[in-house]
């Protein structure tokens, strides 16, 4: 499994839903994977809730509506689970790994 690329886009994506939350777009590319998903802070961990969609030739994406603030979250390709390696931010997790960290403003 490569990640070659994996990229996101919140600020050309961002859209006001309520008052709220934001509409992010993940995006992930070079990973050969029957399915990937996002997993974080947002969605209590769970590594099967938030599917990202395959666009081919190994990429993926996902929008999530997500509140201002910090979230912490990992990519979970087939079960293996792999931090965003192009996040601007990382924090160490208790399971000896870096969780990405995303700023939603």
């Amino acid at each position: 499994m490569s990640t070659t690329s994996i990229k996101k886009k919140a600020s050309a994506k961002s859209a006001n839903l309520g008052s709220s939350t934001r509409i992010i777009r993940l995006e992930l590319k070079g990973v050969s994977a029957a399915k990937v998903f996002v997993a974080g802070s947002f969605n209590d961990w769970q590594p099967t809730v938030s599917e990202m969609q395959a666009l081919g030739d190994s990429h993926w994406v996902k929008e999530l509506s997500l509140p201002p603030g910090r979230h912490e979250y990992l990519f979970v390709a087939d079960g293996f689970w792999m931090p965003d390696p192009r996040a601007l931010e990382a924090v160490p997790n208790p399971f000896g790994g870096w969780n990405s960290v995303l700023r939603v403003t």
